[in-house]
């Protein structure tokens, strides 16, 4: 796999405000870092400041000690964060690591305490347990999902679980074999949910905190539309609904979750695009509002941010499809007060700050695009 095809082929979370006026990030300007997806001295993790009244971005760090840093994951406690390095070439032949960051204070500044193999290849997805304990990552090349355990000073063990998915479906260039795309933590921290695109399916398991132990659950997969290509899920705050975004078919799925059984059941499926669009475009990411009342996804090729409307049931309604101002928006982040959504655009080199209308949801764009290479991860801490 090349450098080029990963830029555009592959691809999270609310934001933490510090409040210490004596360090370099003055108070009530959460710290937002971002991930420089390339190799090398390129690879590096840069942290911003967040001007929570204009929206605007300064550069306070950037740590250069990883490469392919594809997705990123902080500490409950904002402690620590998380990263994926991938030495040499992202999605080869040899085992990727995660690594373990120690956070310095309120500077930006990360300090390397180790890091541990993800037991696959272009390792893609990072999420972290509300105890801070469990660290699960999804491998997309190797189809595959590890969980490791954290130690008390933030430093990761060897994998607790290891499980390989196998299959495949109709997607005859892109389904051939399993391909783990996201592996989420359901908001009661009794399960992880994996997104695998080359299944289409979602696949469910167990999740025991305490030793970071993945076990099947009763429901150990639901399956998505044929050729969807599952890739993103997230959460409704509420806790009774969980959405999909699916790649190949650029929609999202919306699913009714029960918190007792883990069990899924498929509600609805709603398109991304413009019905006139013809061209070829796959989506990447979804994020909603603290608030659970706006849902916001990402199209690669059409260069858009789809928004929605969430009714009372869960239920979905377009709003509006607005240019992401670059090309191949592969990653969104929101404010954990709701005013603010930023956009990653991968092989664009640039991210964007949107404004969220909070009656309408509608977004504004807000100062001027910030340039970094190959953005692909944004996690607002």
């Amino acid at each position: 796999m090349s450098y080029e095809q990963v830029l555009f082929l592959f691809p999270v979370m609310a934001g933490m405000v510090f409040s210490s006026a004596t360090n370099s990030i003055a108070a009530e300007k959460p710290l937002i870092f971002i991930s420089a997806f390339a190799p090398g001295e390129k690879g590096a993790i840069h942290a911003y400041q967040l001007n929570p009244e204009t929206g605007a971005l300064k550069q306070v760090e950037r740590t250069a000690d990883v490469e392919h840093p594809f997705f990123l994951a902080v500490s409950p406690d904002n402690k620590y964060l998380y990263s994926i390095h991938a030495p040499g070439k992202f999605g080869g032949k040899e085992n990727e690591f995660v690594s373990a960051f120690e956070l310095q204070g309120r500077t930006g500044k990360l300090k390397l305490l180790n890091r541990q193999s993800s037991l696959g290849t272009a390792s893609c997805y990072l999420d972290i347990d509300k105890s801070g304990k469990a660290v699960i990552v999804a491998n997309y090349t190797t189809g595959s999902v590890a969980s490791l355990p954290v130690n008390k000073d933030g430093s990761l063990g060897e994998a607790a679980t290891f499980i390989q998915h196998t299959g495949s479906s109709v997607n005859p260039d892109r389904q051939k074999e399993p391909h783990a795309h996201c592996s989420v933590i359901s908001p009661d921290q009794e399960f992880v949910f994996a997104a695998d695109l080359g299944l289409d399916k979602i696949m469910a398991y167990r999740l025991d905190s305490k030793t970071a132990k993945l076990t099947p659950s009763q429901q150990p997969f639901v399956r998505t539309i044929p050729g969807a290509g599952p890739r993103h899920l997230t959460f409704h705050p509420n806790g009774k609904q969980l959405y999909v975004i699916n790649e190949l078919t650029n929609s999202v799925t919306e699913f009714d979750y029960d918190p007792k059984t883990g069990i899924l059941i498929e509600q609805e499926t709603i398109s991304t695009l413009p019905e006139d669009f013809e061209g070829t475009s796959y989506c990447a990411d979804l994020k909603i509002t603290p608030d659970g009342r706006f849902l916001y996804g990402t199209n690669r090729g059409h260069n858009s941010i789809a928004a929605y409307r969430i009714d009372d049931n869960g239920k979905l309604s377009l709003l509006e499809i607005d240019p992401s101002l670059g090309k191949g928006p592969q990653n969104l982040a929101i404010t954990a007060d709701g005013k603010f959504l930023l956009c990653a655009n991968m092989p664009g080199n640039n991210v964007i700050v949107f404004k969220i209308d909070d009656q309408s949801g509608k977004l504004t764009p807000v100062g001027d695009p910030v340039s970094i290479p190959s953005p692909s991860c944004i996690m607002i801490r």
